[in-house]
């Protein structure tokens, strides 16, 4: 027996309104038609025929979250400004440009150059030895690997939070339909009940028995449709788009990979693929290359500079320099290697926390999905099958008075129970795969 599905994308309903038609000579109709034909065609263009179908299928959900999705635009202006750190890192710092007069007169003080004993224009830059700015600039690149995983993680988690928005939107909305079905079926049980009431073949508690069965399937018809309302605002807030905007009746379950690999394949690739595993990762690199350049930064870096000294209005003397600075203090030297031992010690376990535990996830999604893969078949090939020959049987023995009309409502409910069950088992499988997707960060 196939899962229930929807018969179609809900009609869009136009906004209502009252035209005053007054009688026109027939020459003006002939004058307003190509008006009125032009007014048609525009306001039929204007309409966007993609937006009355947004709802019934899963993809174009996902293209307007790639599209319009504000927390993916600021992840993704974050890795693009990370990625300019590196050139910042890398580069030399700025130079120095030094004025200094001396010789300046008490009695006449100037500041200009021709007016003082001499001047002095001094032009330093200084040079990190040692590999000191490649090392800088692979932490910035490091860095910049961690925010491009982030954004993959947050594309990741929001693809996951439409899918599963999706299929519990389509399950409210089949398990409306199984329930409007099983609503009618009893309407002709009351039906069936009433006519053997009037010949005095059961008693009236047959017929209030159905009619609460009614009034109970109505009272779950309106949970079901708020649950469907709110999934609705749900997806539409993950999409960021009113909470109230209108969306399609959904057209069916997504589909089902054509075949899920296997729990060992599945681990393996959550270290290929996993986003949060591939920005630990990056984070352990960029340790590694902060404890080589703390260890690197005993050795000195070397300034070089020039200069030249004017006296009155020319240059006399030309000087060069070279200055080193002294890495003295040696305790603050070894806090720093210290320090960044232990932050790569702690990079690295975290990232093997997370994995194994990433781990742990996926066989619990895997095994979660194979039971509901077999509950699912049993229930459809062998329970459905049998509560339904049950059903027709006690239908059957009842309108021949064997069994009382309990025994008939018990079947009934059970072929509701059955039928929903089958419903939360194809939400079920469907959420595992979304978490198994969501695990190894790619579709399956």
């Amino acid at each position: 027996m196939s899962l229930l599905q929807s018969k179609g994308p809900a009609q869009q309903q136009g906004d209502s309104m009252n035209w005053i038609v007054q009688p026109l000579p027939c020459r003006s109709w002939g004058l307003l038609a190509p008006v009125i034909l032009g007014l048609a065609l525009s306001s039929g263009a204007q309409a966007s025929p993609g937006s009355a179908e947004l709802g019934a299928s899963l993809p174009p959900l996902l293209d307007l979250l790639e599209r319009q999705s504000p927390e993916l635009r600021a992840v993704g202006h974050e890795r693009q400004a990370a990625w300019e750190r590196p050139d910042v890192a890398g580069a030399l710092p700025d130079p120095m440009l030094t004025f200094e007069e001396m010789g300046i007169a008490r009695d006449d003080p100037t500041l200009s150059p021709s007016g003082v004993g001499s001047t002095r224009y001094a032009f330093r830059q200084t040079f990190p030895i040692g590999g000191k700015r490649g090392l800088a600039r692979e932490i910035a690149e490091a860095g910049a690997e961690q925010a491009v995983a982030r954004e993959r993680l947050s594309r990741v988690e929001l693809r996951s939070l439409v899918k599963l928005a999706f299929n519990e939107y389509q399950y409210a909305h089949a398990a409306i339909q199984v329930t409007e079905e099983l609503q009618a079926l009893v309407d002709e049980l009351e039906s069936i009940a009433q006519a053997r009431y009037r010949v005095g073949l059961v008693p009236q508690q047959d017929v209030i028995k159905a009619q609460t069965e009614h009034t109970s399937l109505q009272s779950e018809l309106l949970t079901l449709e708020r649950d469907r309302r709110g999934t609705a605002a749900r997806l539409n807030g993950i999409l960021a788009r009113p909470a109230n905007s209108p969306l399609a009746e959904p057209a069916g379950w997504p589909a089902l990979p054509a075949s899920v690999p296997t729990l060992a394949e599945l681990q393996a690739r959550i270290f290929g693929g996993n986003p949060q595993l591939a920005e630990l990762s990056a984070r352990v690199q960029e340790a590694q290359r902060a404890e080589a350049l703390a260890s690197r930064n005993w050795i000195p870096d070397i300034t070089v500079g020039t200069a030249v000294v004017q006296t009155g209005n020319r240059a006399e003397e030309f000087e060069l320099m070279l200055e080193m600075n002294i890495p003295l203090w040696g305790k603050r030297r070894n806090a720093e290697q210290r320090e960044a031992v232990s932050l790569r010690y702690a990079a690295e376990a975290r990232r093997e926390a997370v994995s194994s535990r990433l781990a742990g996830s996926v066989g619990e999604a895997w095994s979660a999905l194979e039971t509901a893969f077999r509950q699912h078949e049993l229930t459809d090939r062998t329970l459905l099958p049998q509560a339904e020959l049950t059903y027709q049987s006690a239908l059957a023995s009842y309108q021949t008075g064997n069994v009382d009309f309990a025994t008939l409502l018990d079947a009934q409910r059970q072929i509701r129970q059955l039928r929903l069950s089958l419903l939360s088992l194809a939400l079920e499988q469907r959420v595992q795969v979304v978490e198994l997707e969501r695990l190894v960060g790619a579709e399956l």
